[in-house]
Protein backbone atom coordinates (compact mmCIF):
# COMPACT_ATOMS: atom_id res chain seq x y z
CA UNK A 1 0.00 0.00 0.00
CA UNK A 2 1.07 3.65 -0.87
CA UNK A 3 0.80 6.65 1.02
CA UNK A 4 -0.92 9.16 -1.14
CA UNK A 5 1.16 12.62 -1.83
CA UNK A 6 -1.13 14.45 0.12
CA UNK A 7 -0.57 12.53 3.41
CA UNK A 8 3.37 13.05 2.46
CA UNK A 9 3.13 16.36 2.20
CA UNK A 10 5.87 17.77 4.34
CA UNK A 11 3.37 20.89 5.11
CA UNK A 12 0.87 18.36 5.95
CA UNK A 13 3.08 16.33 8.11
CA UNK A 14 4.66 19.24 10.06
CA UNK A 15 1.26 20.36 11.30
CA UNK A 16 0.14 17.38 12.00
CA UNK A 17 3.56 16.56 14.61
CA UNK A 18 2.93 20.30 15.98
CA UNK A 19 -0.70 19.68 16.69
CA UNK A 20 0.58 16.10 18.02
CA UNK A 21 3.13 18.12 20.42
CA UNK A 22 0.26 20.31 21.60
CA UNK A 23 -2.29 17.42 22.25
CA UNK A 24 0.81 15.74 24.65
CA UNK A 25 1.27 18.92 26.61
CA UNK A 26 -2.31 19.52 27.04
CA UNK A 27 -1.88 15.49 28.56
CA UNK A 28 0.78 16.16 30.24
CA UNK A 29 0.42 18.97 32.27
CA UNK A 30 -3.59 18.16 32.90
CA UNK A 31 -4.51 21.13 31.47
CA UNK A 32 -8.06 19.55 31.36
CA UNK A 33 -8.19 19.32 34.42
CA UNK A 34 -6.78 22.03 35.42
CA UNK A 35 -6.91 25.98 34.52
CA UNK A 36 -3.97 26.90 31.83
CA UNK A 37 -1.40 29.33 32.98
CA UNK A 38 0.41 30.18 30.01
CA UNK A 39 -0.85 31.77 27.10
CA UNK A 40 -2.49 30.46 23.98
CA UNK A 41 -0.89 31.94 20.64
CA UNK A 42 -3.54 32.59 18.26
CA UNK A 43 -1.95 34.99 15.71
CA UNK A 44 1.85 36.60 16.06
CA UNK A 45 1.53 39.26 14.18
CA UNK A 46 5.28 40.10 14.81
CA UNK A 47 6.15 37.46 12.34
CA UNK A 48 5.86 38.30 8.77
CA UNK A 49 4.81 35.13 7.86
CA UNK A 50 1.46 34.90 10.12
CA UNK A 51 0.37 37.92 7.76
CA UNK A 52 0.98 35.61 4.44
CA UNK A 53 -2.01 33.41 6.59
CA UNK A 54 -4.34 36.72 6.50
CA UNK A 55 -7.18 38.29 4.19
CA UNK A 56 -8.71 41.81 4.04
CA UNK A 57 -11.95 42.26 2.75
CA UNK A 58 -13.88 45.74 1.99
CA UNK A 59 -17.18 46.40 0.42
CA UNK A 60 -14.67 46.57 -2.84
CA UNK A 61 -15.68 42.99 -2.94
CA UNK A 62 -18.74 44.03 -3.85
CA UNK A 63 -18.58 47.01 -6.14
CA UNK A 64 -17.99 49.61 -3.40
CA UNK A 65 -14.58 52.22 -2.99
CA UNK A 66 -13.66 51.49 0.30
CA UNK A 67 -9.88 49.86 0.56
CA UNK A 68 -8.56 47.71 3.14
CA UNK A 69 -4.65 46.56 3.40
CA UNK A 70 -2.90 44.30 5.90
CA UNK A 71 1.40 45.43 5.66
CA UNK A 72 3.91 43.89 7.72
CA UNK A 73 6.10 46.45 9.80
CA UNK A 74 9.32 45.61 11.12
CA UNK A 75 10.90 46.39 14.31
CA UNK A 76 12.14 49.63 14.62
CA UNK A 77 13.45 52.06 17.32
CA UNK A 78 10.49 53.26 17.91
CA UNK A 79 8.19 50.73 17.40
CA UNK A 80 7.74 46.97 17.46
CA UNK A 81 6.80 44.90 15.10
CA UNK A 82 3.34 44.25 13.66
CA UNK A 83 0.91 44.35 11.26
CA UNK A 84 -0.90 47.35 10.00
CA UNK A 85 -4.19 47.26 8.80
CA UNK A 86 -4.89 51.07 7.18
CA UNK A 87 -6.73 51.88 4.75
CA UNK A 88 -9.79 54.52 3.80
CA UNK A 89 -13.51 53.96 4.37
CA UNK A 90 -16.34 55.15 1.58
CA UNK A 91 -19.74 55.11 1.86
CA UNK A 92 -20.37 55.89 -2.07
CA UNK A 93 -22.80 53.13 -3.79
CA UNK A 94 -21.21 51.56 -7.21
CA UNK A 95 -23.65 52.74 -9.91
CA UNK A 96 -25.90 50.50 -11.95
CA UNK A 97 -26.08 47.66 -8.87
CA UNK A 98 -29.01 48.80 -7.34
CA UNK A 99 -29.20 45.71 -5.03
CA UNK A 100 -26.32 47.30 -3.17
CA UNK A 101 -27.69 49.51 -0.49
CA UNK A 102 -25.14 49.80 1.97
CA UNK A 103 -21.61 50.26 2.18
CA UNK A 104 -18.65 51.68 3.89
CA UNK A 105 -16.70 48.66 5.67
CA UNK A 106 -13.15 47.32 5.66
CA UNK A 107 -12.02 43.58 7.43
CA UNK A 108 -9.09 41.53 7.75
CA UNK A 109 -8.84 37.81 9.46
CA UNK A 110 -6.67 35.05 8.90
CA UNK A 111 -7.36 32.37 6.26
CA UNK A 112 -8.92 29.18 7.19
CA UNK A 113 -6.16 26.89 8.74
CA UNK A 114 -4.69 23.95 6.53
CA UNK A 115 -6.01 20.69 7.58
CA UNK A 116 -3.71 18.15 9.57
CA UNK A 117 -4.46 14.14 9.87
CA UNK A 118 -6.65 15.19 12.82
CA UNK A 119 -8.76 16.38 10.55
CA UNK A 120 -9.27 20.02 10.68
CA UNK A 121 -7.11 23.16 12.34
CA UNK A 122 -9.55 24.61 15.13
CA UNK A 123 -8.69 26.33 17.79
CA UNK A 124 -10.23 25.05 21.30
CA UNK A 125 -10.23 28.20 23.73
CA UNK A 126 -12.39 26.91 26.07
CA UNK A 127 -10.34 27.03 28.93
CA UNK A 128 -9.63 30.24 28.76
CA UNK A 129 -10.98 33.07 29.75
CA UNK A 130 -10.12 36.25 28.11
CA UNK A 131 -9.17 37.01 24.34
CA UNK A 132 -6.27 39.35 24.65
CA UNK A 133 -4.91 41.93 21.82
CA UNK A 134 -1.90 44.21 21.76
CA UNK A 135 -2.80 46.95 19.61
CA UNK A 136 -2.77 50.84 18.87
CA UNK A 137 -5.50 52.43 17.87
CA UNK A 138 -6.38 55.68 15.80
CA UNK A 139 -9.73 55.93 17.80
CA UNK A 140 -11.99 54.98 15.31
CA UNK A 141 -14.91 51.69 16.16
CA UNK A 142 -13.68 48.52 15.49
CA UNK A 143 -14.78 45.21 16.16
CA UNK A 144 -13.39 41.83 16.89
CA UNK A 145 -14.78 39.30 14.83
CA UNK A 146 -14.88 35.34 15.72
CA UNK A 147 -15.77 32.37 13.60
CA UNK A 148 -16.93 28.99 14.31
CA UNK A 149 -17.72 25.72 13.34
CA UNK A 150 -21.14 26.82 13.06
CA UNK A 151 -24.23 25.45 11.55
CA UNK A 152 -24.76 28.80 10.00
CA UNK A 153 -21.42 29.27 8.53
CA UNK A 154 -22.21 33.25 8.04
CA UNK A 155 -22.72 33.64 11.66
CA UNK A 156 -20.01 36.11 13.22
CA UNK A 157 -19.20 36.72 17.20
CA UNK A 158 -18.47 40.01 17.83
CA UNK A 159 -17.19 42.59 20.26
CA UNK A 160 -15.69 46.09 20.36
CA UNK A 161 -12.21 46.88 20.14
CA UNK A 162 -12.47 49.41 23.02
CA UNK A 163 -8.75 51.42 23.11
CA UNK A 164 -8.66 53.66 25.88
CA UNK A 165 -5.31 55.76 24.69
CA UNK A 166 -5.22 56.65 20.66
CA UNK A 167 -1.59 56.51 19.17
CA UNK A 168 -0.62 54.67 22.13
CA UNK A 169 0.39 51.15 22.57
CA UNK A 170 -2.46 49.19 24.64
CA UNK A 171 -3.85 45.67 25.85
CA UNK A 172 -7.42 44.85 25.37
CA UNK A 173 -8.46 41.77 27.27
CA UNK A 174 -12.01 41.09 26.35
CA UNK A 175 -13.86 38.32 27.89
CA UNK A 176 -15.21 35.31 25.48
CA UNK A 177 -18.65 34.89 27.27
CA UNK A 178 -18.80 38.82 26.19
CA UNK A 179 -19.04 38.09 22.47
CA UNK A 180 -22.32 38.80 20.61
CA UNK A 181 -23.64 36.38 17.97
CA UNK A 182 -24.54 38.40 14.47
CA UNK A 183 -25.46 38.06 11.01
CA UNK A 184 -24.01 40.02 8.36
CA UNK A 185 -23.61 42.64 11.00
CA UNK A 186 -27.21 42.39 12.47
CA UNK A 187 -27.83 40.63 16.39
CA UNK A 188 -28.73 37.26 15.85
CA UNK A 189 -31.75 36.26 18.10
CA UNK A 190 -32.45 33.55 20.10
CA UNK A 191 -28.35 34.23 21.07
CA UNK A 192 -26.31 31.05 21.68
CA UNK A 193 -23.15 30.77 23.12
CA UNK A 194 -19.96 30.57 21.12
CA UNK A 195 -18.84 27.30 20.00
CA UNK A 196 -15.66 27.36 22.01
CA UNK A 197 -14.02 24.45 21.40
CA UNK A 198 -13.97 24.72 17.53
CA UNK A 199 -12.73 28.43 16.78
CA UNK A 200 -11.80 28.93 13.08
CA UNK A 201 -10.72 32.54 12.34
CA UNK A 202 -10.04 35.62 13.78
CA UNK A 203 -10.24 39.16 12.42
CA UNK A 204 -11.16 43.15 13.20
CA UNK A 205 -13.51 45.11 10.94
CA UNK A 206 -14.46 48.78 10.49
CA UNK A 207 -18.12 48.83 10.40
CA UNK A 208 -18.45 52.56 11.38
CA UNK A 209 -18.97 54.02 7.98
CA UNK A 210 -16.98 57.37 8.78
CA UNK A 211 -15.19 58.27 4.95
CA UNK A 212 -11.70 58.65 5.44
CA UNK A 213 -8.59 56.82 6.47
CA UNK A 214 -8.28 54.48 9.06
CA UNK A 215 -5.03 52.94 10.68
CA UNK A 216 -4.87 50.00 13.32
CA UNK A 217 -1.53 48.41 14.51
CA UNK A 218 -2.12 45.05 15.85
CA UNK A 219 0.53 42.84 17.31
CA UNK A 220 -0.41 39.75 18.45
CA UNK A 221 -3.55 38.53 19.93
CA UNK A 222 -3.51 35.42 21.62
CA UNK A 223 -6.17 33.67 24.65
CA UNK A 224 -5.50 33.66 28.48
CA UNK A 225 -6.83 33.12 31.77
CA UNK A 226 -4.94 36.34 33.30
CA UNK A 227 -5.85 40.09 32.66
CA UNK A 228 -2.61 40.98 34.07
CA UNK A 229 -4.21 43.78 35.91
CA UNK A 230 -5.31 47.00 33.68
CA UNK A 231 -8.47 48.67 33.36
CA UNK A 232 -11.87 47.98 32.58
CA UNK A 233 -14.29 49.62 30.33
CA UNK A 234 -18.09 48.49 30.65
CA UNK A 235 -19.46 49.63 27.02
CA UNK A 236 -22.29 51.86 28.57
CA UNK A 237 -24.00 52.93 25.10
CA UNK A 238 -23.12 49.78 23.35
CA UNK A 239 -25.96 47.44 24.19
CA UNK A 240 -26.55 44.84 21.56
CA UNK A 241 -28.81 46.08 18.53
CA UNK A 242 -29.62 46.22 15.14
CA UNK A 243 -28.16 49.93 15.07
CA UNK A 244 -25.06 49.82 17.08
CA UNK A 245 -24.23 46.45 17.35
CA UNK A 246 -22.58 44.59 19.77
CA UNK A 247 -21.86 45.93 23.62
CA UNK A 248 -18.32 45.56 25.14
CA UNK A 249 -16.79 44.66 28.31
CA UNK A 250 -12.92 44.91 28.32
CA UNK A 251 -10.53 45.25 30.56
CA UNK A 252 -7.31 47.49 29.28
CA UNK A 253 -3.25 47.76 29.87
CA UNK A 254 -0.89 49.54 28.46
Amino acid sequence: MRASPLLCAPGLVRRSFDEFKRFAKIVIKQEGLTVPRAPYELLDLTNPSTLETCKTMSDADIGGFSKANLDYVPQSPTEPAHARFHGSISTELPANRPHIQRTGYAAWRNRDRPATIFGKSLWDIDPYTYLGLRVKSDGRKYFVNVQTETIVPTDIHQHRLYARRPGEWETVFIKWNDFVRTNHGVVVEPQMEMLRQKVRTIGIGLIDRVPGPFELAVGRIWATNSSEGGQITDGIGDRPSKENGPRATARIET
